[in-house]
Order: structure tokens, then sequence, then C-alpha cells
């Protein structure tokens, strides 16, 4: 699949999720077989950008090609003066937000409560558009509510726009994330435009992205939930897709070679103070599926330094290791 002139290297795209998908766990998840990742949402207005929280997610050091950089806003002008700033700070892509159901976006108009006034959301992606001299993308959901549904009058807006590619989220924005994501809608999307389309939520599996492509025919999905604490799941899902065969779940070893990558990170890009702090949620993640992992979690959560975070880590992990060891062993005895 081509945005522009960027071709992107597999069929699976992390999403974007504020708090999460940071530059830290972007590279993670490239390394790791996603295609491309999208930014955490950075407000387009470029008066606000002067904080610690912005400097983070504006500063793309080390990253690979494309460097896709979310924007959510509802000013024309002001969207296509943040597309061209960050566009000098080396975005490769611009995505604006049109999907995000967060009730403080809403209320001032942004997000998915743009999908409210097409002719807002035409002015906002010709501003766009025409302000750089790059890919401009389109991330949204499938309408307001289960009854004003307009995501194919949407995307043939985006289309004339020179949008260069469409991601669906498969809910509505008052579904917020409850019940199941609908594909159907993103089918019939497909159907009537040309240019790329991603798939996205609720894809959790290989088969479950297998099925949402087949369904929708679309270029790719889009994993956003599925990837905390399991940055794994794209080689997972292009290996599936690839071959039909679903690769081994990672072992302990490497999860645990991931995990303390990931918090290396997270300490060189926020400090110790902050990176430690950061490294609790995500942490919890990794060990969510590990059985008795609760203690451990709660004693996790009241360490102040980052190595001795690591070093906890690592004792916890290389005990699951040589549990692992000890249970192989008696199978193959009992064998």
């Amino acid at each position: 699949m081509f945005v522009g002139n960027h071709k992107i290297s597999s069929k699976t795209i992390a999403a974007p999720m504020a708090g999460v998908t940071d530059r830290a766990f972007r590279s993670l998840c490239r390394k790791l077989g996603a295609g491309a990742a999208v930014s955490e949402m950075i407000t387009s207005d470029t008066k606000l950008w002067n904080t610690k929280k912005s400097a983070s997610r504006l500063d793309h050091t080390g990253e690979r090609d494309p460097i896709i950089v979310q924007i959510a806003g509802a000013d024309p002008s002001q969207l296509a003066e943040a597309a061209r700033a960050n566009y000098d700070l080396g975005a490769d892509i611009i995505d604006i937000n049109m999907g995000c159901p967060a009730k403080k976006v809403c209320k001032v108009a942004s997000g998915s409560a743009l999908m409210r006034d097409e002719k807002l959301v035409a002015k906002i992606l010709e501003a766009v558009v025409n302000s750089v001299n790059i890919p401009v993308t389109l991330k949204t959901r499938t309408g307001w509510d289960n009854e004003s549904k307009n995501i194919v009058s949407i995307a043939k807006v985006a289309e004339s726009s020179g949008i260069a590619c469409l991601t669906i989220h498969g809910r509505t924005r008052n579904d917020f994330f409850n019940g199941c994501a609908e594909y159907d809608s993103i089918a019939e999307t497909k159907t009537h435009i040309s240019i790329p389309v991603i798939a996205n939520g609720d894809i959790d599996s290989p088969e479950k992205a297998n099925k949402v492509l087949e369904q929708t025919q679309a270029d790719a999905v889009m994993i956003g939930r599925a990837a905390q604490g399991n940055p794994w799941i794209f080689q997972e899902i292009n290996h599936f897709l690839e071959t039909g065969k679903k690769l081994s779940k990672p072992s302990v070893d490497e999860v645990l070679a991931v995990l303390v990558e990931h918090l290396t990170n997270l300490y060189n890009l926020y400090g110790e103070f902050s990176g430690v702090r950061i490294a609790r949620k995500h942490v919890g993640w990794y060990l969510s599926s590990i059985e008795q992992s609760g203690d451990f979690k709660k004693r996790f959560n009241i360490i102040e330094t980052a190595q001795d975070q690591v070093d906890a880590v690592k004792l916890f992990l290389e005990q699951r290791s040589d549990l692992d060891d000890i249970n192989c062993a008696v199978e193959e005895l009992a064998a």
C-alpha cells in the first residue's frame, strides 16, 4: 500500500493512542512489524505547544520513515498552520483526527464531532492538503450516532479534497468503545472511493485481522488497544496473512528483552521521574496475561527508581522462565 509516495511495508498500522503511542512505543511497534505508527494526537493550536508533553510528542528523533503526525482541531487555518509546523519538524505524513470520541475533544467541535458538519470537514481537508507538499490522511468513525452514519459521504469529500488515505473506526462517536465494532460500513465505503482504506476497531488477533480484511477489502488494518503490552501482535498478524499459520507466542525471555528495551526508552524519553511513573501502566499491560503477576504489579507500582524497576522486572520474569523450563521438562518426562 502506498500513501502518497510512501510505501507502507506491511498491512498492520499502529494506532494513535494518547498517553500510549509515544516515540518509545512507536519504535517498538515498527521494530516488531508495524508498517507505520501514527503519533499521539497533538492540538492544532501551536500556542499550546510550549509544554513538556507537547515537546515530547513533537520530537521524532531516530524514528523510521514514514513519520506520521496526527493533529486535531476545528479551525481550518489553525490546522493548516499546525500541518506546516509539523512538516518543518520532520513529518512525512499529516493525519487529521476526526475519530476521537473524548468529551473534552468533542465539546470544542473537534475530533468525531466534526462529522456532523460536512461543509466544515471539506474546508478543513482542503486547507490542510493545500498547506503542505506531503500526503495528508484522515481518521474517522462511521458517524456521530447510529441515526446519522455518514461515512460514505465524508469519504467522498475526503477523496475529492485530496486526502491520500482514510482510516475508519467501525463505531459511531456515541458508541465510544462500547459494544463491538462493525465493518459493513467500512466495506461499503471502500466501494465508493479509490484511495486506500484502513480498517480499525476491535482487531485483536491474526484471525480477526484476516477476517476484517476479507470482509471490508480494506488495504490494511490499524491496531490500537490490542497492542498495549503486546507489540508482537504486528508480526503475528503479518506472519498469518503471509503464511496462513500462527506464530508461537513470545517466550518469557523474549518478553523480558522487549520490556527492558521499552523501559529504557521511556526513561530516556521522559527522564527518570516521569519515566518511572509512565512505565507502571506499560508493565501492567505486559504482565496482564501472566498468572500470579498481581502481587508483583502492586509492588512494582511503588518502586521509585529506574534501575530498581528494571531489576524487579528481570527477577520476576527470570523466575517465570525457570518455571517454564521445569514445566517443559515435566511434560517431556510424562510423554
